[in-house]
């Protein structure tokens, strides 16, 4: 079954659209109905332009509209809600802090299409592998040898369908598997530091900000970056400079490491799909399409005498 595309993209687009129609002098209300008309509008940004009278306003219906999807997807979008949460909690200009979270998603999106064209080859290597077993089990019919009767009438042929098949299966899950593995799952790393230096471009304090930046991850679901905001904020205080350009370099960094990651990862499955297809795939090829042959041509041999 195909997986559906990502919305990723889509909320890149639904995020930069937002900064511009709001640095424009737009409510958010007439920008979200705005963008919900544009040409990457998705059923989350029509919920979200309904108004409503929820407390928590456009973050709450965003994280409710998104409840339903894959996990990448309902991350990115609750790291729109986030960002704006965060910067409605410490009045930060609603603008900028999509646009600083705009140029986040797009790097993201550069992420996702570059892992995915590096599994692109592998994966369509391992899906025609795993033909091999049917392929062989045609040419044998071509041949005019009755393999397929071998294969479903005879102890043999139903000892090789056990074996063979089996092999099939664990091949196709250990596949799955290994791609799985080589997939991001994180959809917006980096994004602790960036919600952090749009709370404190709203002027308050770092303990302020660090709590409404808290309480953003926690309410969303979001997961956080570990020791780097508290390795920034050190920096940022003993060297007595402002957090927020710190923090969005950090944020950048996490986000190239995790594209480094990425790539690696997608390059090293090109090698580990040969596992299954040496220990698995080509075993079931000799079972199911290379051992029935066998059993008909030498049968067929046998009854000519």
């Amino acid at each position: 079954m195909k997986r559906p595309p990502s919305q990723l993209p889509d909320v890149a687009s639904i995020t930069q659209r937002l900064a511009v129609l709001l640095h424009a002098g737009l409510t958010p209300t007439s920008a979200w109905q705005h963008v919900a008309r544009g040409r990457a509008a998705s059923s989350v940004a029509a919920a979200v332009a309904v108004e409503g009278s929820d407390p928590g306003g456009a973050p709450e219906r965003i994280s409710r509209a998104s409840a339903g999807l894959p996990a990448l997807d309902r991350q990115a979008w609750n790291s729109l809600a986030a960002a704006w949460f965060v910067a409605g909690q410490v009045g930060a200009p609603l603008a900028g802090a999509l646009r600083t979270h705009a140029r986040a998603l797009r790097m993201l999106v550069h992420i996702q299409r570059e892992v995915a064209t590096a599994l692109a080859a592998p994966v369509a290597t391992a899906r025609m592998v795993l033909a091999l077993p049917a392929v062989g089990l045609i040419f044998g019919a071509l041949l005019g040898f009755d393999t397929l009767g071998v294969l479903f009438t005879t102890p043999i042929g139903w000892g090789c369908l056990v074996v063979g098949g089996g092999l099939i299966v664990i091949a196709v899950r250990w596949n799955n598997r290994l791609v799985r593995s080589a997939t991001p799952t994180h959809a917006a790393p980096g994004l602790e530091c960036e919600l952090m230096a749009v709370a404190v471009s709203g002027g308050g304090s770092l303990v302020q900000a660090r709590v409404v930046v808290t309480q953003a991850l926690e309410r969303f679901g979001l997961p956080g970056d570990g020791t780097h905001l508290d390795e920034v904020l050190q920096l940022s205080q003993e060297a007595g400079v402002p957090a927020a350009e710190l923090l969005r370099a950090e944020a950048d960094e996490v986000r190239l490491t995790a594209d480094a990651e990425a790539r690696a990862g997608a390059a090293a499955l090109s090698v580990r799909l040969m596992l299954p297809l040496g220990l698995c795939v080509l075993p079931a090829f000799m079972v199911l399409g290379v051992l029935p042959l066998m059993v008909a041509v030498i049968s067929s041999t046998v009854a000519g005498f």
